[in-house]
């Protein structure tokens, strides 16, 4: 028998090289945008681009949530977990390796969009199945609590990721981290690749793993069949994904020049996250999922406008205060997310329809949010709009969510 702590750790380790790369990304983008855009652009032209780059990884979650899907609902959930973090590796490895646009001109970008490519499809299986794969092992009163380290783990990953961006930063200083620093943390993650392969590869097989194999369901007719939840899967984590990329990506991006102080409080707000997922995911099992993401929900719609304030135009603990306005109540969030989504989904083709609805998910709400946050500051007045279009996803999810019953108790083997 696998205790709880090997299965937490298997789903924990993929997640923290797959958000490391997310959030490494994401704070370096001005410098990627750099090395992989022609000189003569304007510097507000390659951030488009780079972010635009940021949001196809995103498009690529989808079809990698199908076809990994697959892997694991037919063949089994830990040839899944092993094959996609073996790609998310080797991709993130080939970023910091790539030649910038000042060497093979054209070829850069187009390298790096493939690369970004491979990483989101991977995470297209990767994220949700090993949601499926901790919340199957785990007894049904500890499903919020298991299933939240996989939530922990894309935390850790940012948090190595603010870490890593701030000391390269500090110590090497910004010409240095533009022209060459910024390829350290993506050369660096082979480490969590190797390590995250051979702890997979010792896993266990859920038992009900073995009557979805056996069942072998039709693919498209399933995603049919599977409307419903997609749809609810759709109302449970949009705002809180769109919100999470606002606060803890778009707005470190857009301050981190002025001073390093706001990366290191970045880096502090995601510690306290991290221990917010936690709590989310125990408190889940005891007063209901669906209840307790409903009233996130609304919690985080209330916080939001203040929230973006203060990171966009505070120094940097006023900064840190909006942070946790948000960042309090969406780590809760994703920590119970995870058990609820999977328990929404049917047995025969869990992982397939689940990573496709979540990647869709994600690929509309957080991808799309930092591309379009920056496009609504630089166009429209007042700067504080992507806060109401955060708002917009909560609007959708709330009726969504009231009209479903309570998840906790749900068999998965059904």
């Amino acid at each position: 028998m696998q205790s709880a702590l090997r299965t937490a750790a298997a789903g924990l380790i993929g997640n923290v090289l797959e958000w490391f790369d997310y959030a490494v990304y994401g704070y370096f983008t001005t410098e990627i945008a750099k090395t992989f855009t022609p000189s003569t652009m304007a510097q507000s032209e390659r951030e488009l681009i780079a972010l635009a780059v940021f949001f196809i990884g995103f498009a690529a979650r989808p079809i990698g949530g199908l076809v990994l899907g697959v892997v694991g609902d037919r063949i089994g959930r830990r040839a899944l977990m092993t094959l996609s973090i073996a790609l998310m590796g080797g991709a993130t490895l080939l970023i910091g390796l790539l030649p910038g646009y000042s060497t093979i001109g054209i070829a850069a970008p187009v390298l790096l969009t493939l690369c970004r490519l491979l990483q989101g499809f991977s995470l297209g299986g990767e994220f949700t199945g090993s949601m499926v794969y901790t919340t199957e092992l785990a007894s049904p009163l500890m499903r919020g609590i298991v299933a939240s380290s996989t939530a922990a783990g894309t935390t850790l990953g940012f948090i190595l990721g603010s870490l890593t961006a701030w000391i390269v930063n500090r110590s090497l200083g910004a010409e240095a981290a533009a022209e060459w620093g910024w390829r350290i943390p993506f050369i660096g993650s082979v480490v969590f690749c190797v390590l995250g392969w051979f702890l997979r590869r010792g896993i266990v097989e859920p038992e009900v793993s073995a009557k979805a194999i056996a069942e072998r369901a039709p693919i498209l007719g399933s995603l049919v069949a599977d409307w419903k939840p997609i749809a609810q899967t759709f109302g449970i984590v949009a705002l809180t994904n769109a919100a999470y990329y606002l606060a803890f990506t778009f707005a470190v991006e857009r301050r981190k020049a002025e001073d390093t102080a706001f990366q290191a409080f970045n880096t502090i707000s995601l510690v306290v996250v991290l221990f917010a997922k936690l709590f989310g995911g125990w408190l889940s099992d005891r007063v209901g999922r669906r209840r307790l993401m409903i009233a996130i929900t609304v919690m985080t719609m209330v916080a939001v406008y203040t929230s973006l304030r203060l990171m966009l135009f505070g120094g940097p603990t006023e900064f840190f205060i909006g942070q946790l306005l948000l960042g309090v109540p969406l780590g809760m969030a994703l920590g119970l997310q995870g058990a609820m989504v999977v328990e929404i989904f049917p047995l025969r083709t869990r992982v397939t329809s689940m990573s496709f609805a979540y990647s869709i998910t994600l690929a509309l709400a957080g991808g799309l949010a930092p591309l379009i946050s920056k496009w609504l500051i630089d166009n429209y007045d007042p700067p504080t709009l992507p806060a109401f279009y955060v708002m917009i996803y909560g609007l959708i999810g709330l009726p969504i969510m009231l009209a479903m019953r309570e998840t906790n108790d749900r068999a998965l083997d059904e």
